[in-house]
């Protein structure tokens, strides 16, 4: 057969496959969600893909608190040590992270915040995601036993289960309490800094670890009034979502009340000098009186949610200035 016949009969033949089999706009979509794309299809993913799976700006903070954790902690730690102990928490945080995002990739994808993300937004595969997050948290939690000690290893290692496992498994999609009891994940770096200087845990890093796990209901809620809308969306029981904006509010300043206690005790206990202790009370004053204003704020008028917006941002600054002020406490004395 003429091969330009064979052709047009093959194209008669898909036309009419179209017309008895239509493809349905459900399926157009379907096969067009990046997510329902078949492997085959999606682009290699770029470094700073990889990069973004760690939320970077997170993991800013939780550095950071290891860091002075490990600073002021009272044995000195060799610099190669300490570049290592560092290592080690980022990759840990870094491997949260990238996990977080491979079992959320469903409710990040409903969600205008996190729409962008590498995995709903078809740049990269979950099962990259998933190979990519369970090796950066193997090799921190090795390296750390072998290069520091074990009860730094063991308390990296429990950071990150308890992120993925508890936080993010168990409570997100289950209760409005997910942030009170996941925050533990982020308040293990003191902790781990502290252990990989010492190799054991003390009181000072302890009320360090319940100041952070106290500040993260109010720094989180503060966000979540603002975005509330993002998580409704997505079905998940945050708690502005679940009980409304009024127990939010007052759930944030009753949570500060004891956070203003953890974080100004070491000083009353003799765990830290009068620098930790002027600068923590300052700070502490400053972050109950924009709590007051979130908890007693009342009117719902479309003002971009100015004193939440405060407090959220705030609340970073606070723990960076009270975490360094620690550190400057120990050198100074």
């Amino acid at each position: 057969m003429d091969p330009r016949l064979r052709g047009d009969d093959e194209r008669e033949k898909s036309c009419l496959s179209a017309k008895r089999f239509p493809r349905t706009p459900q399926a157009t979509m379907a096969s067009s969600h990046p997510m329902t794309q078949a492997s085959p299809l999606l682009p290699p993913a770029d470094w700073r893909d990889f990069l973004a799976l760690t939320k970077p700006r997170v993991l800013t903070l939780v550095v950071f608190t290891g860091l002075c954790g490990m600073l002021a902690a009272p044995v000195p730690i060799h610099p190669v040590l300490g570049f290592t102990a560092i290592l080690c928490i980022a990759l840990g945080a870094g491997a949260a992270g990238t996990l977080n995002q491979w079992y959320e990739a469903d409710l990040d994808a409903l969600m205008k915040r996190t729409a962008g993300r590498p995995l709903p937004a078809g740049r990269m595969e979950k099962q990259s995601a998933l190979h990519f997050g369970v090796g950066l948290g193997a090799f921190s939690v090795i390296l750390m036993g072998l290069a520091l000690n074990y009860a730094a290893a063991a308390i990296l290692a429990v950071s990150i289960l308890f992120y993925v496992l508890i936080y993010t498994v168990w409570l997100k999609r289950r209760t409005p309490q997910n942030i009170v009891i996941g925050g533990a994940a982020g308040a293990f770096p003191p902790l781990i800094g502290w252990a990989a200087a010492t190799g054991e845990v003390a009181a000072l890093p302890v009320l360090l670890f319940m100041f952070v796990f106290l500040w993260t209901p109010p720094h989180f809620w503060a966000l979540a009034l603002f975005v509330k809308t993002d998580y409704a969306n997505a079905g998940v029981p945050m708690l502005p979502v679940v009980a409304g904006e009024k127990v939010t509010r007052r759930q944030i300043g009753l949570y500060t009340i004891p956070m203003a206690l953890a974080a100004v005790a070491p000083w009353p206990l003799g765990l830290t000098g009068v620098i930790y202790g002027l600068v923590s009370l300052a700070m502490t004053a400053w972050f109950g009186w924009l709590a007051l204003r979130v908890a007693t704020r009342t009117t719902g008028a479309d003002d971009a949610m100015l004193p939440e917006k405060a407090l959220f941002k705030y609340s970073i600054l606070y723990l960076f200035v009270v975490f360094g002020a620690l550190v400057v406490d120990r050198w100074v004395a």
